[in-house]
């Protein structure tokens, strides 16, 4: 392709640069996606107009990274990330370059930028294609390559090896072999250690929006990146659970990298969930010798899990927190793990329904729901048959909640028809006790709703309190 078609928008932001001396043009993920046939939405250009140029010809220029040359246009409503023409040398930290050079040309400021896909630019003039690196050839190609050499690339920047991971993923790319093996160079591994944790996180994040995260997970795993960042996850491999049931096909670590894949794309909270139910299971694990028939004096292991829900909640929130996860999304996560073991039976008494709806949460039980269809996906990485008796105990179960939902229940302490203020005017002192007298009265209305009196509720509150403690 010789060239594209540039946004109205760009063409006026264009006018002013063009009215004033300069040249600018599109760079990066933009071109690269308007090649795929994808819709651009965020725009980066680059430019020969300097920092100061920018303010100076601009109503409205944020300095968001002035000393490497780059602000931020507010033009027409919209957020343009404007760069000058620059050549860069020495990356002492593994981010930033130690000199930067704002002599540069197109040509030399496209070959600083990571993979050959990205080095593309296109005129904001009439939207001709400036490609020095073949990334055109690539993207048909369908290849991740790095702009010249792929080790001085990421010894440049540690993050590009995971980016290059998580394009893959992300696009369907292949990854040439020679970039693929510069990522295992030694030297080239203690670079990528050396990154912040909130950049891990940030294309961790993206891997996780992607439509098969396992894809680039595995290529984590395999690069060995995934031991150095989430080693709760990487321990998982090799972690057996087949046994003669046939409950399972894959090690846990697999498991939970398809479970992952079957949780719902837009939602990151159930897609973490589903990763790491059941990293747990490692701690675990145990092997029971059962006879089978009895009496036959013929064996086979049996493989237990006891509580690894539990022990995969306690690992995930000190995983989630080191990643620098905001502390809303690790409570929820661990919540979620927490529970993700439920094992309903159709005879369950409402009771157990609204005990069961108190302990997920009202707001919870869709994610419960999907977390453990996921947990069903990642048995065999398929979606389960929606005859099989998993899925029909799940819609049994969503009806009788969803009857349950529809009354009038108190399905919290603030729904009780009494509150402390009651109790304290019958007498009973605020404290410990009042606080345990009101989870009293909480089951009992759990029990049986139509407790749920403000009367009747008085007379149990003062029975109680008339008991010694």
């Amino acid at each position: 392709m010789k060239s594209i078609k540039i946004p109205e928008l760009l063409k006026k932001l264009n006018d002013i640069f063009v009215k004033n001396g300069f040249e600018a043009y599109l760079v990066g993920g933009a071109v690269r996606d308007v090649l795929l046939g994808k819709t651009a939405n965020d725009w980066d250009i680059t430019t020969n107009a300097k920092s100061e140029d920018i303010i100076r010809i601009f109503h409205k220029v944020i300095p968001t990274g002035i000393k490497h040359g780059t602000v931020t246009i507010h033009f027409m409503g919209k957020e343009i990330e404007a760069t000058t023409f620059r050549s860069e040398s020495g990356y002492s930290d593994g981010r930033h370059p130690d000199s930067v050079s704002f002599d540069a040309t197109l040509e030399e400021d496209l070959s600083r930028r990571d993979f050959t896909m990205n080095a593309i630019a296109a005129s904001l003039n009439d939207g001709s294609i400036i490609d020095p690196f073949d990334g055109q050839k690539d993207i048909k190609n369908k290849l991740i390559r790095t702009v010249g050499s792929a080790r001085e690339r990421f010894l440049e920047d540690g993050l590009r090896p995971i980016r290059a991971i998580r394009f893959s993923g992300q696009l369907g790319f292949k990854i040439k072999s020679e970039t693929f093996e510069a990522i295992k160079v030694p030297e080239v591994q203690e670079k990528i250690k050396s990154i912040s944790l909130e950049r891990f996180r940030d294309e961790f994040e993206k891997i996780l929006k992607t439509d098969e995260p396992s894809f680039s997970l595995h290529k984590l795993e395999e690069t060995g990146l995934l031991k150095f960042f989430i080693p709760e996850l990487a321990d998982c491999r090799n972690c057996s659970q087949k046994d003669a049931r046939s409950f399972h096909v894959f090690d846990v670590l697999d498991h939970n990298l398809y479970a992952c894949d079957g949780a719902p794309k837009d939602k990151p909270i159930i897609r973490l969930a589903a990763l790491f139910h059941d990293i747990g299971k490692v701690k675990a694990r145990s092997v029971e010798k059962r006879e089978i028939p009895y009496g036959s004096k013929n064996f086979v292991e049996i493989i237990h899990f006891y509580r690894h829900e539990l022990y995969s909640s306690e690992l995930v929130r000190p995983l989630l927190s080191r990643l620098k996860f905001p502390n809303s999304v690790v409570d929820s996560v661990a919540h979620l793990v927490e529970n993700h073991m439920f094992h309903f039976q159709e005879d369950w008494s409402d009771a157990a329904l609204r005990r069961f709806i108190v302990k997920i949460g009202k707001e919870n039980l869709d994610d419960i729901f999907d977390l453990r269809l996921a947990d069903m996906y990642g048995k065999y990485r398929r979606k389960p048959e929606p005859s099989s008796d998993g899925i029909k105990q799940l819609v049994i179960l969503r009806d009788r909640l969803e009857e349950i939902l529809s009354k009038e229940n108190a399905l919290s302490l603030k729904d009780l028809a009494v509150n402390g203020n009651d109790l304290i005017k019958e007498g009973i002192p605020a404290g410990k006790r009042l606080g345990s007298i009101l989870s009293e009265l909480f089951q009992c209305v759990l029990d049986d709703p139509e407790m749920n009196d403000k009367e009747k509720l008085l007379e149990v509150a003062r029975n109680l309190a008339n008991k010694p403690a």
